[in-house]
């Protein structure tokens, strides 16, 4: 269309209904260059556009809907804060809601909860927070977001990918699976930068007019009126990524002639209606391919940081926090604050998608590491507080569940401290006297070092100790003897005798001749102990002197190790392995799961953000050799190690589309592990990688073919078909993130980490990705998709070479879905029981048991339990399809129900024992405060 003036425009309906042009820049903190780089041309363009707003009031501008870009900003220029805040205050710049944008499938529904919670804190420090869901680049969008933004107070939200075909118009009402709904204004022909080119090319005639903005404002109306045609403001994204806009916008708008105005995006909704009534629904995820790539390739890529990412979010928010709240008197929220500032930054959609250079994926996994440690460092600040009273060799373990558990733990033993059994394992016992079954795992050795030396060298031999500390434990006494020359150092793990390095030298002083040298250890050994322990609390254990005075905790189901057949049996479940080094499942009730852990090799010549196949691939599932090794007998704990050994093709060739015919031989081990008491069968899959450009998948067969899987993620299991719907250059794969566990036909795999899975071959089989190796950021020629998604860019690292390990574990389920036993079998898998050995007098009694609170109720899942403005807060969520009661017990005696800004709604009744019951819908997230 050629447009020469403004009744020519008028024409296009611009005059009646305005062209709204929101000027922001998109901004990925760190991406194909790594985040200091960066940050560098972040101050180089909030310097211009401060600048710019604060010369000329005319403008606004929108910051991305992230505090990250602010916060990096201020922590170069701090100078500029109060600036930068007058323009909020001013409604000019809008900031938040969110801290940073995060991939919404690859962190937990907690740290999405943090991440808007701090997003809005932060941004409201400087003035206003934005109260739009601003979404624009994520890969998708997880079910549960329109709850958890109506849960925040925030009426609106605007993305662009994700949206099916069925979304016709600029808006929709997106529903959560609780019937939470919002309205969601929807980005279409070009996303958050459908209006990029609008001023760009835009030059004045010698009249001020800008006919080329004409030009452009009229091509934006025939694009965009389509999505709005019953009228009403067009939203004109004007921003890319990492860019400014033009020095002279207000200038161009203010001489346009046109009915066209410079806003914020909050000031845009801030006209718009919030009602969803009479749009079209859509509920649940937004995962559909039909407008827009949503790049699942990305939940594959670099698998490693997905599983430090998982390690770091469990540690946080189900150990470190619950902890701290209720076992803790000291100051650690500082710790605390600080873990999960760097689990929010490293959930943006470039950090833990694994998506950027080589130089970004170390710092996101240095990052994720820091918060790791902080968790532990709290973990072990209040976990040492408290093993403070327990004696040595005595053990505190804390239970992160809110609900009593049996659990296997590993300890550290003495051999001779007690009584042992008829097998010869120690015996343990609890505060209350009640005998712990035990098993011994491992043996240390005694002998740490016996070497003979001149005695011109024993003040060197000397110097390896460090205060009392050799060879990794504590002196608890040493020997001379002059007779035969020889030095007897006797250590432990921990020693509460009195040592100074300073009587040895002294005892040797005048030395000569040669001197043996002997380190000895106390004997101790590695034991798997089946302890109790009270909801989100703690017991103790510690050796017991006897047999005969303690009270033998009931134990009807040992594990059994068939050595001829190559089996385990726990009387709930009974694996063996076939001859191809698959695995057959076996239940009670007579169900059988053949073929599990089938090993399927493929190529890979996509990128990080889209699997390809080569158009002629070779699959390798079959192993050239097996081999089964044993490795735990039981009663506690059996295993067994299957040991396959493979060809795999060493590389891709993407010039012909294949795989190398060279080979590599990779020699991958799955440990087979039955506890007693588990519903579930543990795997781990080890392997060295030394290949390039392929993916590695663990693959399920079912007993009949399923039409749908179901997927655990963020707040909610999400049910999946076997396709992925279509319509945009991206081929719609049907691989999907699954959490916590993912099921389908009967069996579910539970998951350490986010993990790609596929409900494969017509629904037979389900198929679980470990690893997928690609050499580069982005293909420009990717089969799977026709728009390059970044640069072309190489990544070595991104294939993944090394040892790589992966741990899942498999259940059978016997409903139409997974219910509460699945549900409770992945609360117990994810969440291990924490130790921490005592070091309080040797002769002190064992403290009692502790109960912290219990919660749950039937379908009630709990996510976090944190001290927050002097209360306990506790959230949780009804997983499951039908109404529940949720309850919290712990002596309370007054209890208020919040929304997810911590704002306090209705008052809650406290029952008797001081239990607080609330009726919860179908997947509805409640979060309560509660005070003792």
């Amino acid at each position: 269309m050629r447009v020469t003036g403004t009744n020519e425009f008028a024409e296009t309906g611009g005059a009646a209904d305005p062209i709204v042009v929101v000027p922001h820049t998109h901004w990925d903190r760190e991406w194909y260059l790594p985040f200091q780089r960066f940050r560098l041309r972040l101050v180089s363009l909030l310097d211009e556009v401060l600048e710019r707003m604060e010369r000329d009031p005319r403008w606004c501008f929108t910051l991305d809907g992230q505090m990250a870009a602010v916060d990096d900003y201020l922590e170069v220029r701090p100078e500029h804060r109060e600036r930068l805040a007058a323009l909020v205050r001013e409604g000019r710049l809008a900031v938040g809601p969110w801290q940073i944008l995060h991939d919404e499938f690859l962190c937990s529904g907690e740290n999405i909860v943090r991440n808007l919670e701090m997003g809005l804190r932060r941004a409201a420090e400087l003035g206003a927070a934005m109260e739009v869901g601003y979404l624009p680049d994520q890969f998708g969008h997880c079910a549960q977001m329109p709850q958890i933004l109506r849960q925040a107070g925030i009426e609106h939200a605007c993305l662009w990918r994700g949206v099916p075909s069925a979304v016709s118009s600029h808006a929709f009402a997106w529903e959560a699976p609780d019937g939470s709904v919002i309205r969601t204004t929807y980005l279409p022909e070009g996303g958050y930068g459908n209006a990029a080119g609008m001023f760009e090319a835009a030059a004045p005639h010698d009249d001020g007019r800008y006919p080329a903005l004409y030009r452009n404002a009229a091509e934006f109306i025939v694009r965009m009126r389509p999505w709005r045609p019953e009228g009403g403001a067009l939203l004109a994204m004007y921003g890319a990524d990492h860019t400014a806009p033009a020095a002279d916008l207000a200038d161009q708008i203010a001489a346009a002639g046109m009915a066209m105005r410079l806003d914020t995006l909050a000031g845009y909704f801030a006209r718009e209606d919030a009602s969803a009534d009479g749009l079209t629904r859509v509920r649940g995820e937004l995962r559909s391919h039909a407008r827009a790539n949503i790049l699942p390739g990305v939940i594959s890529a670099r698998v490693h940081l997905k599983q430090a990412m998982s390690r770091a979010e469990r540690l946080v928010e189900r150990h470190a926090e619950p902890l701290a709240a209720l076992w803790h008197a000291g100051a650690s929220r500082r710790f605390l604050d600080m873990a999960w500032r760097r689990l929010i930054e490293v959930s943006c959609h470039d950090s833990v998608t694994g998506c950027g250079s080589d130089e970004t994926a170390a710092q996101v996994a240095a990052r994720m590491a820091e918060a790791e440690q902080l968790g532990r460092a709290v973990c072990d600040l209040v976990t040492a507080e408290r093993a403070a009273a327990v004696p040595l060799d005595g053990h505190l373990i804390f239970n992160p569940s809110p609900a009593p558990r049996t659990g296997l733990v590993t300890l550290d033993v003495p051999v001779d401290a007690g009584a042992v059994d008829v097998r010869g394992h120690p015996v343990l016992r609890t505060a209350a006297g009640r005998r712990i079954p035990t098993q011994t795992l491992e043996t240390a050795p005694t002998v740490l070092d016996d070497a003979v030396h001149p005695a011109s060298e024993l003040p060197i031999v000397l110097e390896r100790v460090y205060g009392r500390v050799l060879f990794g434990q504590e002196i608890r006494d040493w020997s001379v003897s002059e007779e035969d020359r020889t030095l007897t150092f006797h250590v432990t793990r921990r020693a509460d005798t009195r040592f100074s390095i300073a009587d040895v030298k002294e005892r040797l002083r005048g030395a000569e001749g040669d001197w043996r040298v002997r380190i000895l250890a106390d004997p101790r050994c590695t034991v798997a102990a089946l302890v109790e322990t009270p909801p989100l609390g703690y017991t103790t254990v510690g050796p017991a002197d006897s047999l005969s005075d303690d009270v033998a905790v009931p134990f009807d189901m040992p594990v059994h190790a068939e050595t001829e057949t190559v089996a385990l049996d726990n009387g709930l479940l009974r694996v063996e392995v076939r001859p191809d080094g698959t695995l057959t499942l076996r239940t009670p009730h007579g169900e059988v799961f053949e073929g599990l852990g089938r090993l399927v090799d493929g190529g890979d010549l996509g990128d990080t953000y889209n699997y390809a196949p080569p158009r002629r691939d070779r699959l390798v599932d079959t192993p050239a050799f097996v081999q089964v090794e044993p490795v735990w007998p039981g009663p506690l704990v059996g295993a067994f190690d299957v040991v396959r050994t493979y060809h795999w093709p060493a590389a891709g060739d993407a010039a012909q589309g294949t795989r190398s015919k060279a080979e590599e031989e990779v020699i991958v081990t799955t440990r087979a592990e039955l506890r007693a008491g588990e519903p579930f069968l543990r795997l781990w899959v080890t392997f060295d990688n030394r290949c390039d450009d392929h993916r590695v998948r663990l693959h399920f067969p079912l007993p009949e073919a399923a039409r749908s899987s179901f997927a655990e993620g963020q707040f909610a299991i999400v049910e999946r078909g076997l396709t992925a719907e279509g319509g945009f250059g991206e081929k719609p794969v049907p691989t999907f993130p699954a959490t916590g566990f993912v099921a389908a036909g009967g069996l579910a795999v539970l998951l350490e980490h986010v993990s790609e899975y596929e409900l494969a071959s017509q629904g037979s089989e389900l198929a679980v990705t470990l690893l997928r190796s690609v050499g580069y950021l982005s293909r420009d020629r990717n089969a799977h998709r026709d728009q390059p998604a970044g640069p072309q860019l190489a990544t070595p690292q991104a294939q993944c070479r090394g040892e790589r390990t992966a741990g899942l574990a498999v259940m059978p389920y016997r409903s139409a879905e997974p219910g509460h036993d699945v549900l409770a079998a992945a609360e117990a898998y994810r969440h291990d029981l924490l130790s921490a050995p005592g070091y309080g007098p040797r002769t002190a009694p064992l403290p009692p048991a502790r109960t912290g609170i219990e919660a749950g109720g039937p379908g009630v899942v709990m996510t976090s339990l944190r001290e927050r403005d002097g209360w306990l807060e506790v959230r949780l969520v009804a997983e499951q399809s039908a109404p529940t009661t949720a309850f919290v017990r712990g002596g309370f005696t007054e209890a208020v129900r919040t929304d997810l800004r911590g704002r306090p709604g209705p008052a809650l009744s406290v029952g008797p024992g001081g239990t607080v019951t609330l009726p919860l819908r179908p997947w509805e997230i409640a979060t309560v405060r509660i005070r003792r």
